[in-house]
């Protein structure tokens, strides 16, 4: 349960994510919680993370590691980046795959956003890798904050950070698997 979202506009781009745990009727917030951040930076890219909260644990411990390839420029660098890792995810931190028959691929169970210098890119748990061209949200309070920002995104007054701010603050009002306060990363973008 959570909620993360990135906006691109007037040459940012943002990647904001909420801070509360949930595990079943229970909710962790940032107040008791010490690592209650949903994101990582990995080089210059910043990733925020759905899913149980384990896949942060793995996903740091797999991409520090010295020697993997790690490429977050385009969609089909990051398609190789996370295929790589799903392969260790099964085999060394033991990634349950399984979710359907009716599944075309296995799942990596996690939903993904970045944000870098390079633009602002989604990972489906399928591995299906989106650039986005203006905005997105995943997690249970995605439907609530893509609202927000279809509202907000004309408005000439609101950069990035404000419009992905709003939007996960909208998703905390009316989800209860989202919880205040977030974090914001912030990257001018090259192109």
């Amino acid at each position: 349960m959570t909620t993360i979202a990135v906006v691109r506009k007037n040459g940012f781009a943002v990647i904001v994510a909420d801070t509360m745990t949930k595990w079943g009727s229970g909710k962790e917030t940032a107040e008791y919680v010490a690592n209650h951040q949903k994101t990582f930076k990995i080089d210059d890219t910043v990733l925020a993370i759905t899913g149980n909260t384990t896949f942060k644990a793995m996903m740091t411990d797999y991409f520090s590691r010295p020697k993997i390839e790690k490429k977050f420029d385009s969609v089909n660098a990051i398609f190789k980046t996370w295929h790589r890792m799903h392969t260790v995810l099964k085999e060394e931190y033991f990634l349950n795959a399984t979710v359907g028959a009716d599944d075309p691929v296995e799942s990596t169970r996690v939903d993904v956003l970045l944000a870098n210098k390079h633009g602002i890119f989604g990972v489906a748990a399928h591995r299906t890798v989106q650039e986005f061209t203006k905005y997105y949200a995943f997690g249970s309070g995605a439907d609530y904050a893509m609202g927000a920002m279809f509202a907000l995104y004309s408005d000439k007054n609101r950069d990035a950070e404000e419009i992905a701010k709003i939007a996960v603050a909208a998703a905390a009002e009316f989800n209860d698997g989202t919880g205040l306060p977030v974090t914001a990363h912030r990257f001018k973008l090259t192109s």
